[in-house]
């Protein structure tokens, strides 16, 4: 029959076989936590490298910039450099500049409007000349004028308008 040291151990085996059941419970809980760690690590490994690359390509196209930053600023340099070169030589002319002004502006300003005025006669003439070409017209006056029946438009008659002599049905 049963007595005291065979309860003992039975009693203690299924203490021993509860604390098993606890420990490999525990175990596998463990185990899905870290594989669940281990993939989550992963996970943040590849963000990092794709973090990592986008950083590079920020910082090689900042690179680049700072190139064109630098090239732009010799450039600016030399206009700089070139500006001050043409201040100089400008200073330097201006009192030649205002003396001709001063000794003959009244020459020059006479020269400077007859020489206007013989470039606006002479493209108007070749206006005329290539208009006539064009339209095969021999009056002058009618093709200065814009005018169909030959004649130059009235002080009523703006430029342009066909005089009433000249529209169809009108007086002769």
């Amino acid at each position: 029959m049963l007595n005291a040291v065979w309860v003992a151990v039975i009693i203690a085996a299924a203490c021993w076989a509860v604390l098993v059941a606890a420990a490999v419970y525990v175990l596998i809980k463990l185990s899905r936590l870290i594989t669940q760690t281990s993939a989550t690590v992963s996970g943040l490994r590849e963000n990092t490298d794709s973090v990592i690359a986008r950083a590079h390509a920020t910082i090689d196209a900042t690179a680049g910039q700072l190139d064109r930053t630098d090239e732009i600023t010799a450039s600016m340099d030399q206009v700089a450099a070139g500006m001050a070169e043409l201040t100089g030589r400008v200073t330097a002319l201006a009192p030649l500049a205002r003396l001709a002004a001063a000794t003959s502006s009244t020459k020059l300003a006479r020269l400077s409007a007859f020489v206007y005025g013989v470039r606006h006669a002479a493209e108007l003439r070749a206006t005329a000349g290539e208009a006539r070409r064009a339209v095969g017209a021999s009056s002058p006056s009618r093709l200065s004028r814009g005018v169909p029946g030959g004649r130059p438009p009235g002080p009523a008659e703006p430029a342009g308008q066909v005089p009433a002599a000249d529209r169809p049905g009108g007086r002769s």
